[in-house]
């Protein structure tokens, strides 16, 4: 019963990890928007979460360390995550676009808060059945 439980939440719960490293990354690329050669850094949400929950039938992330996320849509670096591909050549060889990275920060935080509610949903369905039980 009790990895049945724990089964249900394992998925968004990974989720939630995930969104929250992809949070840091952007509010990153945000704070060195300034900052000359910085280049902006990204990570293949789809393909981080498929390899998180390949391991999941064996209790854990299928990963040994948060920066072994990666991805296929750019280049990588040694931590496994991606460059942003930038839309345009700046003077100082940063990369970091605002209007972009805005609009992902916000996208983001939405996700981020669809899934703690998501989350939160689960846990109340699954306390209301156990009362439901004991009750009955």
């Amino acid at each position: 019963m009790q990895n049945r439980l724990t089964q249900a939440l394992d998925f968004q719960s990974q989720a939630l990890v995930l969104r929250a490293e992809r949070q840091r990354l952007i509010a990153s690329n945000i704070a060195n928007a300034d900052t000359p050669g910085y280049q902006a850094r990204e990570m293949d949400f789809a393909k981080a979460l498929r390899q998180a929950t390949q391991g999941a039938g064996e209790g854990g992330l299928a990963m040994t360390h948060p920066a072994h996320r990666s991805g296929d849509l750019g280049a990588t670096d040694a931590d496994g995550l991606l460059y942003a591909r930038y839309s345009q050549d700046s003077i100082d060889k940063n990369t970091v676009d605002m209007d972009r990275e805005r609009a992902s920060f916000t996208d983001n935080t939405v996700k981020y808060e669809a899934t703690l509610r998501f989350i939160n949903g689960s846990v109340r369905s699954m306390l209301e059945a156990m009362k439901s039980a004991n009750q009955g």
